[in-house]
């Protein structure tokens, strides 16, 4: 495994394992907001999903200017 290849495994396993915890306790921290606003528990969810993909597009920009 190549430095780049191995950098690249290094960054996939932490994006999946922050995006993993998160979606691990998104349940518990949506019924908190809904207790206060049930429009903050979606705007919640949807910045979550949202924030998923953001985080793809900017990885996959990134490497494409790369080259890889």
């Amino acid at each position: 495994m190549d430095r780049e290849t191995k950098n690249a495994a290094i960054a996939a396993a932490v994006i999946l394992l922050l995006f993993g915890l998160s979606a691990y306790f998104l349940p518990a921290i949506m019924l908190a907001a809904g207790k206060l606003s049930t429009v903050l528990a979606a705007v919640i969810a949807v910045a979550f999903m949202v924030g998923l993909f953001v985080v793809l597009w900017l990885r996959g920009r990134s490497q494409r200017k790369k080259g890889l």
